[in-house]
């Protein structure tokens, strides 16, 4: 399976939280799966880091090493990404959550989330 991990999957993954399901888990460790982290997401994070509202076990600067030590794919964000987003079916009104999902659609991928709004999504797979 093809995946795109949502932030806060992302997050979880990267800090070995107790909110990663054990089936969640076993996605994202899986060797047949191929798991992809946006840089939609870490623009995400970035922002929230710098307003206050999220805050890091290591720094900013240390994302993409950890990234890349978890052995997750990076996806850019493209042209093609942003013109696909008003295409997306989503009752989420985030243009963060509807730009993942539309780099899902143009890319064959499913969003891993736990957000009750995107799980109903065509493109996602339930991180419960």
């Amino acid at each position: 399976m093809r995946l795109l991990l949502d932030t806060h999957v992302l997050l979880w993954v990267l800090e070995d939280s107790p909110r990663l399901s054990p089936a969640t888990r076993t996605l994202v460790t899986d060797p047949a799966n191929e798991c992809w982290v946006s840089a939609v997401s870490v623009w995400e994070i970035a922002i929230k880091v710098a307003i206050g509202k999220l805050t890091l076990r290591g720094s900013l600067e240390t994302l993409e090493t950890a990234i890349t030590e978890a052995r997750l794919a990076t996806l850019d964000m493209t042209i093609r990404h942003a013109v696909a987003v008003p295409r997306v079916s989503s009752k989420h009104a985030d243009p963060f959550d509807r730009l993942l999902l539309a780099q899902c659609e143009v890319e064959t991928l499913k969003l891993l989330t736990a957000d009750k709004l995107l799980k109903s999504s065509q493109h996602a797979v339930a991180a419960d």
